[in-house]
């Protein structure tokens, strides 16, 4: 029998384990997108998954799957621009502590100054910075970035890439290539990178990555999707995700996220309880290595 008392989301899952019990699983999402606008081209996917996309449905999914907190990112919007980081920062303070914002830099020098400006401001809530690698004009290593990275290593924040496919057909897979990240990896050593969606489908690539570098990670996110062979799809990305971690010598790397609406929850969880790998590593995936990456 597990006893457990409440105060608080980092403390709602502490527990007095009984000899030979295992301690109940708690989870942190590492890849989420809300904005509850018409004009967020996530509501696509939303529709396509039956979801209802809003606040309230995020958190009691949440609640209901044991996720103990979450990063929220910007949606992009129509006209591909993302959704205002105020935005995202807001929402965050309705979600009574369960959702911590991720902030989404644009490539031009006012972007990252605004980008820099609003963490400075935010310092305890904001956990890290996101970088849409194929949705923009830019790449890891233009120098547009450099006063972002030197803040985010200064800080001690993460900052995520978007790797591999894009969501639209108009994305640009030259710059959104996850060995793009190899050079930038190479030249700031201190910087922690976290790349998005495992760089699908070159998930041998991000393997190599996250085995070489010390600062790399990847998250698993928006990688299920349906479709005529939905089932032989997931087993396969559980085979190339557990072959990556064979490569990689074990889980400390990889981290949990939905890409909520694009992949629902219980999706992603199925995934995580399909890799061939064992319990501690899966426990790892599920929080402990973003508890420890984002400062939860």
């Amino acid at each position: 029998m597990c006893i457990f008392y409440e105060g608080g989301w980092k403390n709602n899952l502490i527990q007095i384990q009984a000899p030979g019990e295992r301690l109940l699983q708690r989870i942190i999402d590492a890849h989420i997108h809300l904005s509850e606008r018409r004009d967020d081209a996530l509501n696509h996917f939303a529709r396509m998954n039956g979801l209802r996309y809003t606040l309230g449905e995020l958190l009691g999914t949440m609640r209901r799957h044991k996720i103990v907190r979450g990063l929220l990112l910007s949606p992009p919007l129509g006209g591909g621009v993302p959704l205002p980081n105020e935005n995202v920062i807001r929402l965050c303070g309705r979600s009574d502590g369960m959702l911590a914002p991720v902030i989404t830099v644009e490539p031009t020098a006012i972007e990252v100054k605004n980008a820099v400006k609003l963490a400075e401001e935010n310092r305890k809530e904001v956990k890290g910075f996101k970088v849409r690698l194929g949705y923009v004009k830019a790449s890891a290593e233009s120098p547009v970035f450099n006063r972002l990275y030197d803040y985010a290593e200064s800080e001690g924040l993460p900052v995520l890439f978007h790797t591999g496919d894009t969501a639209f057909s108009t994305g640009d897979l030259a710059r959104s290539h996850p060995l793009t990240l190899d050079g930038l990896a190479n030249k700031r050593e201190e910087l922690t990178m976290v790349l998005c969606h495992f760089g699908n489908p070159w998930f041998e690539d991000v393997a190599e990555l996250i085995y070489k570098h010390q600062n790399v990670y990847a998250d698993i996110s928006g990688l299920v999707t349906g479709g005529a062979y939905a089932e032989k799809y997931a087993e396969w990305l559980s085979r190339k995700i557990s072959e990556a971690i064979y490569f990689a010598g074990g889980a400390d790397k990889v981290i949990f996220g939905t890409d909520y609406p694009v992949t629902k929850h219980s999706e992603t969880l199925a995934l995580v309880k399909r890799l061939e790998v064992d319990e501690g590593d899966k426990e790892k995936i599920l929080w402990r290595t973003a508890e420890r990456v984002f400062g939860l």
